[in-house]
């Protein structure tokens, strides 16, 4: 079976993310559909977690992100309280700061360095001033998220090419 494209990989999630970004604005608190699109969202940065050109320790901050967004989703969808699957989520940002900083730091394109350091740092800093800070301080790294994605699906790739250190890592 062929290995998918790492452009369909990159906007899968960005497809994934716009429900849950959506219903930041329009739902009411406690709303759980949104957590099925954002489980869905995590599991497919799985694949360019693999495919990414990062250390491992960078590598295994990402799927430590993955694990713990897809354990708070399904939490929220088992009607856990907020108060529990909140921080807990909080604690996976870090690591998806680390792994989003990291991994865009060794990319070729300077656009995809700086927004995803920009984004990584934002996300994983959020973490540590979330008790002081209102939450809506963290929609900015939503956004930049999705435009990181889609920078990562118009120049990831063919730049990586051209340098010479395309990841050979298969996607399951």
């Amino acid at each position: 079976m062929p290995e998918p494209r790492f452009r369909t990989l990159a906007l899968l999630p960005i497809v994934l993310f716009i429900p849950s970004l959506v219903s930041f604005a329009v739902s009411e608190p406690g709303v759980v559909w949104p957590e099925y699109s954002g489980v869905f969202f995590h599991l497919a940065i799985l694949f360019l977690v693999a495919r990414m050109d990062a250390p491992q320790w960078a590598k295994a901050a990402g799927y430590s992100w993955i694990a713990l967004d897809v354990l708070t989703g399904i939490l929220s969808i088992n009607d856990v309280p907020y108060e529990i699957t909140w921080p807990v989520r909080l604690g996976g940002h870090v690591f998806a700061g680390l792994w989003i900083a990291v991994s865009s730091v060794h990319a070729r394109s300077v656009a995809i360095r700086v927004v995803g350091v920009l984004t990584g740092v934002w996300l994983g800093a959020f973490s540590f001033v979330a008790d002081v800070a209102p939450e809506e301080a963290l929609y900015p790294a939503g956004l930049l998220i999705v435009v990181w994605f889609g920078l990562l699906a118009v120049r990831y790739e063919q730049d990586q090419r051209r340098r010479g250190t395309q990841n050979s890592i298969s996607v399951p």
